[in-house]
């Protein structure tokens, strides 16, 4: 419960504004031809296979692969055990998660950017706003309805995660900081065909998720105009 917990709290302070972060940045350049090509890179590895991804990690991160053997060519570190040192576990999964998703999940912020009426910015010029000010006044409170609803979907799934990538990435030295309700459910469930403890450990998840989301829709109901009902 309590890896569960860190690693939802940490995919929802550091993954979900990234893709708000990267959107602004996007929408700030003049050269399309640029963004054009940024845009690509950081949506190509959505569409790469959480198995693949997990394989790349494997290789890169081992005692002899290409993180380690940077880190020792060029600053003299000592080859790590990313995989094997549950210290590593949560920075990875979060870090690997940002450059699958950022990309694409930037995808929606920027076509509510598009929605934004350009006379707003033209105004905004003649007073002498900066481009931050302008980013500050117009662009977020014009994607914030957007941005409201995508959270208090982040929030619905708070219980839930990645269970398909964390079962191929954690192992016995990592469960400390690994194992989630998720993997448990797998192991009681499918390894030790417990199925009834393990349907009411995936009940107990289910029934968390749905508070959390009509806690959060309430919240947004009550303190804005932007909610899911």
């Amino acid at each position: 419960l309590r890896n569960t917990l860190l690693l939802s709290l940490y995919e929802l302070v550091f993954a979900f504004p990234a893709s708000i972060i990267l959107a602004l940045l996007l929408n700030e350049l003049r050269s399309a031809m640029f963004k054009r090509a940024v845009q690509t890179i950081t949506y190509m590895p959505h569409f790469i296979s959480i198995v693949v991804i997990s394989g790349m990690m494997v290789d890169f991160l081992a005692r002899d692969g290409l993180i380690n053997n940077v880190l020792s060519s060029v600053f003299g570190i000592e080859p790590i055990a990313f995989l094997q040192e549950s210290g590593w576990f949560r920075t990875l999964y979060i870090s690997s998660g940002i450059w699958q998703n950022i990309g694409w999940g930037s995808i929606i912020y920027l076509s509510a950017m598009s929605s934004i009426d350009p006379s707003l910015y033209e105004a905004a010029k003649v007073d002498g706003a900066s481009r931050w000010k302008q980013t500050l006044h117009i662009t977020l409170p014009g994607i914030m309805p957007t941005v409201i609803i995508l959270l208090i979907l982040q929030i619905g799934n708070f219980m839930t995660v990645g269970t398909d990538k964390i079962l191929l990435l954690y192992n016995s030295t990592t469960y400390e900081t690994a194992d989630v309700i998720g993997t448990f459910v797998y192991r009681k469930g499918i390894l030790e065909s417990d199925f009834s403890y393990s349907a009411a450990v995936g009940l107990f998840n289910a029934v968390i998720n749905f508070t959390l989301l009509v806690l959060a829709n309430t919240i947004s109901r009550r303190t804005s105009e932007t909610k899911l009902w």
